[in-house]
């Protein structure tokens, strides 16, 4: 999800439409989210919300970011067991990581083909597919 027009207001009508009660650290945690999308760690997004006003916590920022997560607002992209991104683009798309730099880049969805999945467990659908792919500089 992109917001149109990037402001408070915007992010608060954004997080009442998800059903979350727009606080001011809400309302704070998710303009730095949305202000420059782009894949940012819930340090970053710390250190962003901090900048401006100093009496958010870490454990305020996790706690928030969960449930942005767990309200579909942004997803939660886990690249290895220490490195957990949240993008604000809940469309479908997979993404590129350079192991090296630590960047993500969007791949379109339309540009990914995937074949031979296994068949899924009775009663179940598929919810998504989340694509990764690892880079590194050649040689």
């Amino acid at each position: 999800m992109e917001l149109q027009n990037h402001s408070r207001e915007s992010v608060a009508q954004l997080l009442r439409s998800h059903g979350i009660n727009p606080t001011h650290q809400r309302i704070e945690i998710g303009y730095a989210l949305f202000e420059n999308p782009q894949h940012p760690s819930a340090e970053q997004i710390l250190a962003l919300v901090n900048a401006r006003h100093t009496e958010t916590s870490k454990a305020t920022v996790y706690n928030t970011l969960k449930l942005f997560v767990a309200k579909g607002m942004v997803r939660e992209l886990i690249v290895d067991p220490s490195k957990v991104f949240y993008d604000p683009n809940t469309s479908a798309h997979h993404h590129f990581y350079d192991v090296a730099t630590g960047v993500l880049t969007d791949i379109p969805a339309a540009g990914v083909h995937v074949e031979g999945l296994p068949p899924l467990p009775a009663g179940a659908i598929t919810a998504g597919i989340d694509i990764i792919v690892r880079t590194r500089p050649g040689p």
